[in-house]
């Protein structure tokens, strides 16, 4: 396997022959020397290498540890892949006339060297240390979080001070002299995960939403050749970051920088893994470069600004932002369902030089992430994206929402080969798979459901999980991952791993995740379907749901682990209580159900009003005759606490001898519509209810069902505010001309068969409740604290509080989420006191309706 891949020599050779057959395109040079005198390799690839420092650039660095040999060697495929094709495929020749390439293939030759002939995973350079010891990890011996150690022998030894080796020297002097980088990808291997730069803050940067979507493009490319997932982590605190390392020194320097890391293992069996890593990363790299020239210093065009939510309902929203008019610019607008997606034409929902845009059709309660960049057409540039808005649609009217997160003291992960798996419960991550020191390890997530009526019927659910780390899934395409509601009456103890291997399934959920779907830093979701839901539902009696998490349960001869790392939200080990596990539920309930008798009913002709009387047709002069039905909604619930769901008006014929075509209609219409013909024929119709129904059809059933459609329906809520009378009428036509002296009696003598309007109904509070007052902030114990006052409501069930760096989070899923309870007041507990940001205050029901946000602005101190 190792043979298949090139020597540091061997690649020099290639592109010293490169340099020889592609003057025009190529050059090989030397950046510095390393500890023991080889030359740091740079490739400059451009359209005319003459004019190479002129455009803006795209910086590839590899192998930086030395046991990571991707880095190199696909540096030398993708350079091949790019000379032999800059003069047939036109995208890529377009490409290099407004960008250019910098490739150091092998940051640590020394190393490298070193891990092909002796050492196969040794890391660091080959420095020989003051105490003897050789080496230091030349990824964290950039200056930007520096940490200074005396640990020589570790393989994170950063140094004795930033940039103490020859190697990073080289590298820090060609960027700083290099001002044309815009886009630097620093390759590793392992984890098939992108790491973008941070800058040790808990806020998201500028640049976040940039490097995401320009991660999850290079991603989509990869997904297309292999259908291998890459994730995308941008770390941030509580989470231990690394520092010193060359992603965050290019980030320092306005760059956009990330590291990839590709691969299960750092040195991948070449035919059976590495060919397949080179073929999809080649039009990743590709994807890249597209993007180097919007990011160049050069680029007038700005970040859109003010991109905010204007508006959202159950199905639509309503997106604004400031504009610079210009003929030549114009906006697109993206959308998707998850975070960190790309942004490419399958989801460019919108093109526009308006200063907003209405997005509709969505689904109900749900989550959505909107971007936005300006696209100059004259000059084919566009913007960097202003940070990503992420907003979930109002639920329906007839719905409710639930997001249930797991029960600390109920969740953990058991391992086969651990006694004191108790231990790990609300502490520890959740551990699932296999490895040689654990054994099988399950996850139980336990979740409790004693808020949600006993007669919620569950429209759609779904699991969600917090990918944290697969460095310890070594295996490609190997396993799966799946989830499984299981018995409560057949566990006892969660904590035992015999209980919980042989617990009865009662049935498994969503979709497996598969070992190359396992996205590190993006949320996975296992949807439930209607038939999974159904088994949800019969554990709300039990007032919770337990989950089991399985995935592999053996490994292949010579591997050591396929275990895959779920973050608990929980403990040291966490990430926040953001990132726990939690269960998403949309539902409704049994509506009650109400049948109103008409109020009056009166039969209306040309010549006569007949009260009590339900007749419809065409009297003897071939005039209409309408009939009237008035009901009375004073006996349903307050409007304020009452939703109509359904309704429809049940009506029932007598004797019917009629063959001719006739149909009749049932007319929502004005209830100050008067009872006589001449008001009649003038009606203001509201909207037809149902359908139409012929004479031969109530021949064959007697019985008819008018049935309120959606606008109907919202008309029939409307009438509840004030609980005044409603007004139907029945018209009758004719295709026929000359029809005279036909009609149709309905019954009415009959309370089982007289004309009725059925009203299903649920209790749901319509308005949102009053904002919180006297909202502050204050810093305390070097925390900013937050504090407010509850409104004095029976219906609060919470306050929410939501933290967004830049802009005023008028959603209440715009930002991050820093709190939710009856508190009244929280902390930012990981925030940076000198960031500005915004946080927002709402409250909210049980449905929940959120209130307007107070906001209050942080002044960074």
């Amino acid at each position: 396997m190792k043979r298949l891949y090139r020597t540091y020599e061997d690649s020099t050779k290639i592109f010293k022959e490169f340099q020889k057959r592609f003057p025009k395109n190529f050059e090989l040079s030397s950046i510095g020397k390393t500890w023991e005198k080889r030359d740091i390799n740079l490739i400059t690839i451009s359209s005319d290498i003459e004019s190479a420092h002129e455009k803006p650039a795209l910086f590839y660095t590899g192998t930086i540890h030395a046991r990571e040999w991707i880095g190199h060697e696909l540096a030398i495929e993708f350079t091949e892949y790019i000379l032999n094709n800059i003069n047939i495929d036109p995208t890529l020749e377009s490409y290099l006339k407004s960008a250019t390439i910098y490739i150091v293939p092998c940051a640590n030759p020394d190393g490298f060297t070193y891990s092909q002939t002796h050492f196969s995973f040794w890391r660091k350079n080959r420095r020989v240390n003051a105490d003897g010891t050789y080496g230091v990890d030349l990824n964290r011996n950039f200056s930007i979080g520096f940490i200074k150690s005396t640990q020589t022998t570790s393989n994170i030894y950063g140094g004795p001070e930033p940039f103490s080796e020859p190697e990073t020297q080289a590298l820090k002097k060609f960027v700083e002299t290099h001002e044309n980088i815009t886009i630097a990808l620093d390759y590793h291997s392992q984890g098939n995960v992108f790491f973008p730069a941070h800058d040790f803050r808990h806020e998201d940067t500028i640049e976040t939403t940039d490097l995401n979507i320009l991660c999850a493009n290079m991603a989509d490319k990869i997904k297309k050749i292999s259908n291998r997932e890459y994730g995308i982590h941008q770390g941030k605190p509580p989470a231990k970051l690394i520092g010193g390392s060359g992603r965050e020194f290019y980030f320092s320097k306005g760059i956009l920088s990330t590291v990839v890391e590709v691969g299960t293992r750092n040195i991948s069996d070449y035919l059976d893994d590495m060919n397949e890593h080179i073929r999809e990363h080649i039009p990743a790299l590709i994807e890249a470069l597209k993007e180097v020239p919007n990011y160049d210093k050069k680029n007038s065009l700005q970040r859109v600004e003010n991109f905010e939510v204007e508006e959202i309902g159950s199905n639509h929203v309503n997106l604004k932002w400031d504009s610079k008019i210009s003929k030549d610019i114009f906006f697109e607008i993206y959308r998707n369902k998850k975070d960190k997606m790309s942004c490419k034409e399958s989801n460019l929902i919108g093109r526009t030089q308006a200063s907003n845009f209405y997005d509709t059709n969505l689904q109900s309660n749900t989550n959505y992430y909107f971007n936005i960049r300006a696209v100059n057409k004259r000059k084919k540039l566009k913007s960097p994206f202003p940070p990503q808005i992420k907003i979930r649609t109002h639920v329906e009217y007839d719905e409710y929402s639930r997001t249930y997160y797991a029960n600390a003291t109920q969740t953990g992960y058991v391992a086969e080969n651990i006694n004191n798996n108790e231990k790990h419960f609300g502490v520890n991550s959740l551990f699932v798979g296999v490895d040689e020191n654990k054994g099988v390890s399950y996850s139980i997530i336990t979740i409790d459901l004693k808020t949600i009526p006993k007669n919620a019927v569950i429209k759609s659910a779904s699991l969600n999980l917090y990918p944290i780390n697969r460095v310890s899934t070594t295996i490609e395409k190997f396993g799966e991952w799946n989830i499984a509601i299981i018995d409560q009456n057949s566990i006892e103890d969660v904590t035992d791993f015999d209980e919980v291997e042989n617990a009865k399934v009662i049935s498994y959920i969503g979709r497996p995740t598969k070992s190359d779907q396992l996205t590190q830093g993006i949320w996975r979701k296992w949807e439930l379907s209607g038939i999974e839901s159904l088994a949800l539902t019969s554990q709300i009696e039990k007032e919770k749901v337990i989950f089991r998490v399985e995935g592999p349960k053996e490994l292949k001869v010579g591997r050591k682990s396929q275990m895959m790392q779920w973050d608990i939200g929980y403990g040291k080990f966490g990430f926040g209580l953001t990132y726990r596990p939690r269960l998403e539920l949309t539902y409704t309930i049994e509506p009650t159900i109400n049948k109103l008798y008409a109020k009056s009913i009166h039969t209306i002709s040309k010549e006569k009003i007949l009260e009590n009387e339900v007749n419809s047709g065409f009297d003897e002069n071939g005039n209409k005759i309408y009939c009237a039905l008035e009901f009375n909604l004073s006996s349903l619930p307050s409007y304020e606490y009452t939703i109509i769901t359904n309704a429809y008006i049940e009506l029932n014929t007598t004797n019917n001898y009629i063959k001719d075509d006739i149909r009749f209609h049932l007319e929502f219409v004005e209830n100050n519509t008067k009872k006589s013909y001449s008001s009649i024929t003038k009606r203001k119709i509201i909207q037809n209810i149902g359908y139409d129904v012929s004479a031969n059809d109530l021949k064959n059933n007697k019985t008819q069902y008018f049935v309120f459609d959606s606008y109907a329906k919202m008309e029939l809520n409307e009438r509840l505010k004030d609980k005044s009378n409603i007004m139907f009428v029945l018209k009758p036509t004719s295709s026929i001309k000359a029809i005279k002296n036909k009609k149709i009696s309905w019954e009415i003598s009959n309370d089982k068969l007289a004309p009725k309007l059925v009203v299903e109904y649920i209790p749901k509070r319509r308005f949102p409740l009053n904002q919180v007052s006297n909202a502050k902030y204050e810093i305390e114990n070097g925390k900013i604290k937050i504090s407010w006052e509850n409104p004095k409501e029976e219906d609060l069930v919470g306050i929410k509080v939501i933290k967004n760096p830049y802009r005023k989070p008028l959603s209440s899923h715009d930002g991050q989420k820093i709190y939710a309870g009856k508190d009244n007041y929280t902390y930012d507990e990981f925030g940076a006191k000198d960031k500005n940001k915004y946080f927002a205050i709402f409250t909210y029901d049980d449905v929940p309706n959120y209130s307007e946000p107070i906001i209050l602005e942080y002044k960074a101190t």
